[in-house]
């Protein structure tokens, strides 16, 4: 399996995906997650093929880590359809992941089996896939704000149903991040030596982490306004993406990071 065929595993992910959104906006409940759960087999397939062959875990380049994003965005989205019957969720959850596939396929990377001695690690693989799905699942949180403050016209019920939602996908998320920080602190110190070392990567990782839980500490406020705490996600996935890929267009990180294996 080569990365040349990831686009024939992608085109009938994306299709069964649209189908399952598409079943989700007619009420055929079943035929959503049979669609849904299908394109996410056969997404997983491909990772699973690409793992067999290059003889390592997908996830050196960005180009493997946003395919991982690509794959875990939908389920993101068929957990919260399953869980609340959100009808729209699918439909955005897909296009975000088919954006995320698209630039895979017009920015081809280079996938080798080449892994230097640092990623040589039990811990690299749950690290970065425990980021990951923390990832989707913030997403999904935040394509749950752009809906409310865009398209969702009442915002006078300040525990809505919908806010409700948003914020278990960020309680959820945290977590995961939580235990990636955890797992990416024991994989540095058996690299190199020590849990952590402010390196660009890291503090942009404790920057994101704080920034999700003032949101969470905002919405306990008795009197906290919806709309701030809304902008306020923005802000944070904002932040989040500096985390995950903004941080390789810093001279400091080009110059110091230990994370610069990831390009």
């Amino acid at each position: 399996m080569s990365w040349e065929h990831f686009i024939y595993f992608a085109i009938v992910s994306i299709l069964c995906w649209a189908y399952g959104a598409y079943a989700a906006w007619k009420d055929k409940t079943k035929t959503a997650y049979t669609s849904t759960g299908l394109g996410l087999l056969v997404f997983f397939a491909f990772i699973i093929a690409m793992w067999i062959s290059l003889e390592r875990p997908p996830l050196r380049t960005m180009g493997e880590t946003r395919l991982w994003y690509s794959f875990f965005l939908p389920m993101a989205g068929l957990i919260v359809y399953i869980r609340w019957k959100y009808k729209w969720i699918l439909s955005f959850s897909t296009l975000l992941s088919v954006v995320f596939i698209c630039v895979n396929l017009f920015k081809p990377e280079i996938h080798n089996k080449t892994l230097m001695p640092a990623l040589q690690s039990p811990w690299f693989a749950p690290h970065v896939i425990v980021y990951m799905f923390a990832y989707a699942l913030l997403g999904a949180a935040t394509l749950m704000a752009v809906y409310l403050l865009f398209f969702k016209k009442n915002h006078n019920s300040h525990f809505s149903t919908e806010m409700g939602i948003t914020d278990n996908l960020v309680y959820v998320g945290l977590s995961f991040m939580t235990f990636g920080m955890l797992f990416g602190a024991l994989w540095a110190k058996e690299a190199w030596g020590h849990y952590w070392a402010w390196d660009p990567k890291e503090t942009w990782a404790a920057i994101t982490w704080f920034a999700y839980l003032a949101y969470i500490h905002y919405r306990l406020m008795p009197k906290s306004d919806v709309k701030t705490a809304l902008w306020m996600l923005l802000i944070d996935f904002i932040l989040l993406q500096m985390c995950w890929w903004g941080i390789n267009y810093l001279p400091s990180a080009q110059a110091t990071s230990v994370h610069t294996y990831m390009n």
